[in-house]
């Protein structure tokens, strides 16, 4: 089983940045497409964005210009920079494996006005 465990989430005001990170426990990783996704308390999880293996991203239109995913495969890390956060970005991520259908247990972004 593949384990995938988010750090650098944390409390920030709004207008400024955060990078989170998602580690993968197996070099699967270098293979497989991978995701970001959000969930705010009291709505569903939302796809923020994806990324292939070989690094090709898509996004979500709320996010469009001010987040950017990115991928280290020696690492087996995937990356999502977050800039110019606003209050309604506040919400649990979580990085997702979807050949496997993997999650990771997720980690609170806080964005105070």
């Amino acid at each position: 089983q593949v384990q995938l465990v988010e750090s650098g989430g944390g409390l920030v005001q709004a207008g400024g940045s955060l990078r989170l990170s998602c580690a993968a426990s197996d070099s699967i990783f270098r293979f497989s497409a991978m995701a970001w996704y959000r969930q705010a308390p009291g709505k569903q999880r939302e796809l923020v964005g994806t990324i292939t293996s070989s690094g090709y991203t898509n996004y979500a239109d709320f996010v469009k210009g001010r987040f950017t995913i990115s991928r280290d495969n020696a690492k087996n890390t995937m990356f999502l920079q977050m800039n110019s956060l606003k209050p309604e970005d506040t919400a649990v991520y979580f990085c997702y494996m979807p050949s496997l259908n993997y999650w990771g247990q997720g980690i609170q972004v806080t964005v105070s006005s």
